[in-house]
């Protein structure tokens, strides 16, 4: 059976969201007023409003000023490309949770929020430094 997984993300402003979102980067369209499309490599991920997110999953949506869900993680081919990044998010109005840094001599990564307080995390791997198992 082929498979595919969709990430429904409740979102405040769904405007004000995929409008950041591009300004990362990454490719996210409106489908109407209700939701939008946001594509991450072979990851889609639905933003949709609070309220319609609430009625469809039967339940409140996380309060992401004092707890994290769940973090999503994306992989960068080189520290530069993290780097540049995170500027990104700055400029569209994102909070760095987490620095650009060095991670067990092997990984660089960086950690922020999006407007809506969902965490993300940047993560390039040096794999010629890995430690051996």
């Amino acid at each position: 059976m082929s498979q595919e997984i969709w990430i429904n993300l409740p979102v405040k402003d769904v405007e004000r969201s995929t409008a950041f979102f591009n300004e990362i980067g990454f490719n996210a369209v409106n489908v109407g007023n209700e939701r939008a499309h946001l594509a991450i490599g072979q990851t889609t991920i639905l933003l949709f409003p609070n309220e319609e997110f609430e009625k469809f999953t039967g339940s409140k949506t996380a309060e992401t000023s004092h707890s994290a869900e769940v973090i999503f993680s994306i992989s960068a081919d080189s520290r530069d490309e993290i780097d540049a990044f995170i500027q990104k998010v700055e400029f569209a109005g994102g909070s760095i949770f987490g620095k650009p840094s060095d991670i067990d001599g092997w990984m660089y990564g960086a950690g922020f929020a999006d407007p809506d307080g969902h965490r993300w995390n940047l993560l390039y791997m040096d794999k010629s430094k890995m430690p051996k198992r």
